[in-house]
This record gives C-alpha cells, sequence and structure tokens, in this order.
C-alpha cells in the first residue's frame, strides 16, 4: 500500500478530510437548487450510490434560502457554490451549507471577502478555493507563456494567500484542469507547497464513457502516489455516475472496501455462454449489496477458477452451464438459465454472513 501524504484535517459536517481519513467522494447535484424536493431526491440518491458529500449550485438569494431545508433533511454533508456574490455566501452558511466553495478574487473585494470568512469561521464551515484552467491569473499566463502547472499552482496559492490574509484557515484548495497530465503535474507541484487538503478533479472530463477513462487516469494516478483527500468525477451525465466511478476509482487502488467488485472476462471465442448480458444483469442487481465481496463472472475454465482464485464468489461458463465457485474451489454446476439466480443466492447468502 502506497503511502498517504499528511494534511490538515478539516470538518465538513459529518464527513472529515485530511489527516489520513478515508478518501470522501463527491459530486454536485444538477438541480435546481430552489427545487428542494427534487434536490432532495438527488442527494439521496447520490447517497445510496456511495457518495460522503454533495455540492449545489447558488446562483440566487431562493436558491440560498433553499439550502436551509435541504441541509436540514438531507443524509449527507451539502456544500454552497457561489460565485460573485458575497451575500449569497453569508445567507448559505447561515442556512446550513457544510462547506462553501468561492473564488476569493471575485466575490467582491478583500473587505467582502473578509465578511464571508468570519462568519464562516463562527459557523464552523470549510471554504474550498481553487482554480481551473479557465480561471488563471493573466499575469501568470505571461509570465510562464500559457495555462501550466506553474501556472495554475501560482494561482491557487494567491486564492491561499488571500483567505489566510484574512485570517482563515479552514481550507480544501482544488485545481483542476480537463487535462489529465496537467491535472497531475500541477497537484503534484501544489502537494509540495501547502498542507491543506486538495480535492482531486478532472474538470469536464466528458460524457460517462470518456470522461471516466480520463477521470481515472487523472485521480487515480495521483491518489497512487498519495495525493489527495476528496475526489469528484465531472462528467455530462447523471451524478449518480460520478459517483459509481469515483467509488470504482477507490475500489480499484484498495482505497474504499464496499460493495460488491465484479471481475469478468473480456469473451473470447472459447466463450459458449452468454457471458455478456448475465454481467450487466449481475452488476445492475449486485449495486445494492454494500457487503465488499470480489464476485467474479468468467466465460470458461481457462479464465475460470484459477485465474479468479482471489474471488470470494464466482461462475465460469462451460456449454449450456457453468461452474459455480468460492475462492477457487468448485462448488457445482447448474444451467445457464439458472447461473444468474444461483449467483445471486449464494452472495446474498455471503452478504448476509458477513454482516
Amino acid at each position: 500500500m502506497f503511502e498517504r501524504r499528511v494534511t490538515r484535517e478539516i470538518r465538513i459536517g459529518s464527513v472529515i478530510i485530511g489527516g489520513g481519513n478515508p478518501i470522501a467522494i463527491q459530486s454536485m447535484n444538477n438541480t435546481d437548487t430552489s427545487d428542494v424536493k427534487a434536490t432532495l431526491d438527488q442527494i439521496e440518491k447520490l447517497a445510496e450510490a456511495g457518495c460522503d458529500i454533495t455540492r449545489v449550485a447558488v446562483p440566487d438569494m431562493e436558491a440560498a434560502r433553499a439550502l436551509k431545508e435541504i441541509t436540514g433533511r438531507s443524509p449527507i454533508p451539502v456544500v454552497a457554490d457561489i460565485h460573485f456574490d458575497y451575500k449569497l455566501a453569508l445567507e448559505s452558511i447561515r442556512n446550513g451549507a457544510a462547506k462553501i466553495r468561492i473564488n476569493p478574487g471575485n466575490i467582491g473585494g478583500k473587505d467582502k471577502l473578509k465578511l464571508v470568512a468570519n462568519e464562516a469561521k463562527n459557523a464552523g464551515v470549510p471554504i474550498r478555493v481553487g482554480v481551473n484552467s479557465g480561471s488563471v491569473n493573466r499575469d501568470y499566463l505571461a509570465e510562464f507563456g500559457s495555462v501550466d502547472g506553474r501556472a495554475l499552482t501560482e494561482s491557487a496559492m494567491d486564492a491561499v494567500n488571500e483567505l489566510e490574509s484574512v485570517g482563515f484557515n479552514d481550507i480544501v484548495v482544488s485545481v483542476k484542469s480537463s487535462d489529465p497530465l496537467l491535472t497531475i503535474k500541477v497537484y503534484r507541484l501544489l502537494s509540495k507547497r501547502i498542507d491543506y487538503p486538495l480535492h482531486l478533479g478532472v474538470t469536464e472530463a466528458g460524457t460517462p464513457a470518456e470522461g471516466s477513462v480520463r477521470s481515472a487516469v487523472g485521480i487515480g494516478t495521483l491518489l497512487a502516489e498519495g495525493i489527495g483527500d476528496t475526489i469528484r468525477v465531472s462528467l455530462t451525465g447523471d451524478p449518480i455516475l460520478e459517483a459509481d466511478c469515483a467509488l470504482s476509482i477507490l475500489k480499484a487502488l484498495d482505497l474504499r472496501r464496499s460493495g460488491v467488485q465484479i471481475i469478468s472476462c473480456p469473451t473470447c471465442g472459447r466463450t459458449s455462454v452468454d457471458l455478456i448480458d448475465i454481467a450487466e444483469k449481475a452488476t445492475k442487481e449486485l449495486k445494492g449489496i454494500k457487503t465488499p465481496l470480489k464476485v467474479a463472472i468468467m466465460g470458461c475454465a481457462v479464465n475460470g477458477p484459477g485465474e479468479a482464485r482471489d474471488a470470494d464468489i464466482g461462475i465460469a461458463g462451460g456449454k449450456g452451464e457453468f461452474l459455480l465457485f468460492e475462492h477457487g474451489k468448485v462448488i457445482k454446476k447448474v444451467p445457464e438459465s439458472e447461473a444468474l439466480n444461483e449467483l445471486m443466492r449464494m452472495v446474498r447468502e455471503l452478504a448476509y454472513n458477513e454482516k
């Protein structure tokens, strides 16, 4: 297991990040925040999918006031995302936001920033600051010639310094790019400059298929180097998919042990069962199980009990039938038509026994 970078602890409602605490999964609602019911419904689904913290847009005072009911009923901490208007930040804090996300440079000047910082400090609410490749300080663009790791790092440091200058130190920092390689570079640089918790993400990563890969490369590389305390996968799609992808990244690095991890072979000419259909159905049915289990769905004896020996339970296809095995030991044979139901029965039984 790799050694994680040591950072300060920051409390976001009921979740603590940094200081060696588990990597927290974040997402962002795409509902109209002033629509309390729709927002809470989506938050419930995000929490069920494994999301630890969610963020909502606060574009106006109506949305800021809606936070009171949302934060009072949400099963997970809610972060308020604010731009330009310091009054929205103040109202969000007063209405229960567990954290606020601002850009100190566009909140209305140092006096307004100090008002926000004081309100947040009195309420015990941390502030996330940072930049992305579209908000780099122009002076650094001129100095470095492009939006590179140095320009992004210095811009992020400016945001941190602005908050520190008004006596605020309960800070989380993010520096995002849509380029995974640039994201990796800038977080490596930033991790050497500050000990505040880092919020990782590849911003505007794309559609679920493309964006999941880009996010896994950027976020996964940094986490494997011990960098990062909370993550958000940014996808053009249902926020639930963001939580699913983030959880998969953490499980792949053994940073989260929750739910079923499916091992399935890619199929080949030896496969004589409809493995793709079974794997897809199993993925959907196993999603609700929270017990950490490894389940193998293999296409033939070559990629069966042997290669999937470390799986808690699994199936391997033959001609119209499947072998069921547990930790590499064959238990019995079942017809292909019964394989999925039998697998689900055994997984649920194993999950129940391990509670």
